[in-house]
Protein backbone atom coordinates (compact mmCIF):
# COMPACT_ATOMS: atom_id res chain seq x y z
CA UNK A 1 0.00 0.00 0.00
CA UNK A 2 2.79 2.43 0.93
CA UNK A 3 4.58 1.63 -2.35
CA UNK A 4 1.41 2.33 -4.33
CA UNK A 5 0.95 5.70 -2.61
CA UNK A 6 4.62 6.56 -3.09
CA UNK A 7 4.47 5.63 -6.79
CA UNK A 8 1.28 7.68 -7.21
CA UNK A 9 2.86 10.74 -5.56
CA UNK A 10 6.03 10.35 -7.66
CA UNK A 11 3.99 10.06 -10.87
CA UNK A 12 1.94 13.11 -9.88
CA UNK A 13 5.07 15.15 -9.18
CA UNK A 14 6.62 14.15 -12.49
CA UNK A 15 3.39 15.01 -14.26
CA UNK A 16 3.23 18.35 -12.48
CA UNK A 17 6.80 19.08 -13.53
CA UNK A 18 5.83 18.47 -17.14
CA UNK A 19 2.81 20.77 -16.82
CA UNK A 20 4.91 23.52 -15.23
CA UNK A 21 7.41 23.24 -18.05
CA UNK A 22 4.62 23.42 -20.64
CA UNK A 23 3.03 26.35 -18.81
CA UNK A 24 6.39 28.14 -18.94
CA UNK A 25 6.30 28.22 -22.73
CA UNK A 26 4.89 31.37 -24.31
CA UNK A 27 1.22 31.18 -25.21
CA UNK A 28 0.80 33.60 -28.12
CA UNK A 29 -2.84 34.63 -28.66
CA UNK A 30 -4.38 33.52 -31.96
CA UNK A 31 -5.22 37.16 -32.80
CA UNK A 32 -1.50 37.97 -32.65
CA UNK A 33 -0.53 34.99 -34.81
CA UNK A 34 -3.23 35.90 -37.35
CA UNK A 35 -2.05 39.52 -37.50
CA UNK A 36 1.52 38.38 -38.10
CA UNK A 37 0.46 36.00 -40.88
CA UNK A 38 -1.64 38.69 -42.55
CA UNK A 39 0.93 41.51 -42.34
CA UNK A 40 4.05 39.34 -42.91
CA UNK A 41 3.00 36.26 -44.90
CA UNK A 42 6.60 35.40 -45.83
CA UNK A 43 7.86 35.34 -42.21
CA UNK A 44 9.32 31.91 -41.40
CA UNK A 45 11.11 30.36 -38.43
CA UNK A 46 9.46 32.91 -36.14
CA UNK A 47 10.38 33.00 -32.47
CA UNK A 48 8.26 34.79 -29.88
CA UNK A 49 9.03 36.88 -26.81
CA UNK A 50 6.79 38.77 -24.43
CA UNK A 51 7.82 42.38 -23.93
CA UNK A 52 6.00 44.93 -21.77
CA UNK A 53 2.75 42.93 -22.04
CA UNK A 54 3.01 42.74 -25.84
CA UNK A 55 4.18 39.93 -28.11
CA UNK A 56 7.31 40.27 -30.23
CA UNK A 57 7.93 38.05 -33.25
CA UNK A 58 11.51 37.68 -34.51
CA UNK A 59 12.80 36.14 -37.73
CA UNK A 60 15.41 36.39 -40.47
CA UNK A 61 19.18 36.61 -40.73
CA UNK A 62 21.84 34.59 -38.97
CA UNK A 63 20.63 35.58 -35.50
CA UNK A 64 16.97 35.00 -36.35
CA UNK A 65 16.28 38.60 -35.34
CA UNK A 66 16.83 40.68 -38.47
CA UNK A 67 13.16 41.64 -38.28
CA UNK A 68 11.20 42.09 -35.06
CA UNK A 69 7.56 43.08 -34.94
CA UNK A 70 5.47 43.78 -31.88
CA UNK A 71 1.72 43.28 -31.46
CA UNK A 72 -0.65 43.98 -28.58
CA UNK A 73 -2.44 40.88 -27.22
CA UNK A 74 -5.48 41.95 -29.29
CA UNK A 75 -3.40 41.55 -32.47
CA UNK A 76 -2.99 45.30 -33.02
CA UNK A 77 0.35 46.15 -34.67
CA UNK A 78 2.70 48.26 -32.52
CA UNK A 79 6.02 48.49 -34.39
CA UNK A 80 8.57 46.89 -36.68
CA UNK A 81 12.32 46.96 -36.07
CA UNK A 82 14.68 46.03 -38.89
CA UNK A 83 18.27 45.36 -37.86
CA UNK A 84 20.87 47.61 -39.49
CA UNK A 85 24.65 47.78 -39.18
CA UNK A 86 25.63 50.05 -36.28
CA UNK A 87 27.59 52.31 -38.65
CA UNK A 88 24.33 53.25 -40.42
CA UNK A 89 23.07 55.16 -37.39
CA UNK A 90 23.15 58.97 -37.70
CA UNK A 91 26.32 60.62 -36.35
CA UNK A 92 24.27 62.39 -33.66
CA UNK A 93 23.45 58.99 -32.11
CA UNK A 94 27.15 58.30 -31.61
CA UNK A 95 27.63 61.78 -30.14
CA UNK A 96 24.77 61.21 -27.69
CA UNK A 97 26.16 57.84 -26.61
CA UNK A 98 29.68 59.23 -26.23
CA UNK A 99 28.39 62.07 -24.04
CA UNK A 100 25.87 60.15 -21.95
CA UNK A 101 27.35 56.63 -21.82
CA UNK A 102 31.10 57.20 -21.60
CA UNK A 103 33.04 54.20 -22.90
CA UNK A 104 29.89 52.29 -23.87
CA UNK A 105 29.61 50.59 -27.22
CA UNK A 106 26.46 50.27 -29.30
CA UNK A 107 25.84 46.52 -29.54
CA UNK A 108 22.93 46.47 -32.00
CA UNK A 109 21.03 48.96 -34.11
CA UNK A 110 17.68 49.03 -35.82
CA UNK A 111 15.38 51.11 -37.97
CA UNK A 112 11.99 51.39 -36.25
CA UNK A 113 8.63 52.04 -37.89
CA UNK A 114 5.68 52.39 -35.52
CA UNK A 115 1.98 51.83 -36.22
CA UNK A 116 1.50 55.40 -37.47
CA UNK A 117 4.43 55.10 -39.89
CA UNK A 118 6.81 57.23 -37.82
CA UNK A 119 10.45 56.29 -38.47
CA UNK A 120 13.02 56.14 -35.68
CA UNK A 121 16.37 54.56 -34.84
CA UNK A 122 17.10 52.19 -31.99
CA UNK A 123 20.52 51.64 -30.42
CA UNK A 124 21.21 49.00 -27.78
CA UNK A 125 23.54 50.20 -25.02
CA UNK A 126 24.22 48.21 -21.83
CA UNK A 127 21.01 46.18 -22.26
CA UNK A 128 18.86 49.27 -22.86
CA UNK A 129 17.20 50.29 -26.11
CA UNK A 130 17.65 54.00 -26.81
CA UNK A 131 15.24 55.54 -29.30
CA UNK A 132 16.15 58.43 -31.59
CA UNK A 133 14.11 60.29 -34.20
CA UNK A 134 14.97 59.92 -37.88
CA UNK A 135 17.53 62.75 -37.56
CA UNK A 136 19.27 61.08 -34.61
CA UNK A 137 17.81 63.25 -31.82
CA UNK A 138 17.38 61.28 -28.57
CA UNK A 139 13.74 60.54 -27.72
CA UNK A 140 13.65 58.06 -24.82
CA UNK A 141 14.84 54.79 -23.31
CA UNK A 142 12.51 52.03 -24.39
Amino acid sequence: MKKTILLTITAALLGTGTMVKAAGSLDVPSAVKQSLAKKYPSATKVTWEKENGNFEANWGGKSGEDTSVTFKPSGEFVEEVDAIPVNQLPATVFEYVKTNYKGAKIKEAGRVTNATGKKMFEAEIKGKDLLFDENGKFLKID
